[in-house]
């Protein structure tokens, strides 16, 4: 048997061949398929209009773009593909692609990321906790509704959970929530949502 190693992408070949599939995002060169199910986007849109409600009723000047890319400056091929992001109005015309594509390249510019979980969750636990951080998000949700993490980082038993990471000094402090707590964070203090608020059906 012969081993035939992924192809590698540049950041202008992914965009090229896969910047319009929300499908995929590439990380170091390697394409990652982020296997979206029908329950996966219904939480992704449940978070998304509860975060919004939020930013309506305390006249925020941010968004929610339906789509949008994030290209770490410090990585040439990578195109992360956040579930849910959130961006600062005022710091759009900073960035240097928004005009012609949705891609972020500031950390400034983002607020807060939300990721929901699936199978590539070592992703989502791992690489992007370093990556959202070094880019100063100043919060990160892992949503792991069907508890897929390991043991190492949701407990035992696997159950399902939110880690609300704050940003502090540079690095995240991570609070976990399970059923019937109630998620408490920083930027949204008025926000009142609960794991069973976005179960998937």
């Amino acid at each position: 048997m012969t081993y035939t190693p992924p192809k590698i992408l540049t950041f202008q070949e992914f965009i090229a061949q896969y910047g319009d599939n929300t499908r995929y995002e590439l990380i170091d060169g390697e394409l990652r398929d982020m296997e979206p199910t029908g329950p996966h986007e219904a939480v992704a849109g449940s978070i998304a209009g509860r975060i919004y409600v939020e930013i309506f009723s305390s006249n925020f000047n941010w968004l929610i773009p339906k789509t949008c890319l994030l290209k770490p400056p410090a990585a040439e091929a990578t195109a992360l593909r956040p579930d849910v992001i959130v961006l600062d109005q005022a710091e759009l015309s900073k960035e240097p692609l928004w005009q012609k594509e949705p891609i972020i390249c500031n950390g400034s510019t983002i607020k807060l990321v939300a990721e929901v979980v699936s199978t590539n969750w070592q992703d989502d636990y791992a690489r992007k906790v370093e990556e959202y951080a070094f880019l100063n998000i100043p919060e990160y949700w892992i949503v792991d509704l069907r508890g897929l993490d390991s043991l190492q980082f949701i407990g035992n038993p696997k159950q399902p959970t939110i880690t609300i990471c704050q940003l502090v000094n540079g690095q995240y402090q991570q609070q976990q929530y399970r059923l019937k707590n109630t998620i408490r964070s920083y930027l949204l203090p008025n926000l009142q949502l609960k794991l069973e608020d976005i179960m998937p059906i």
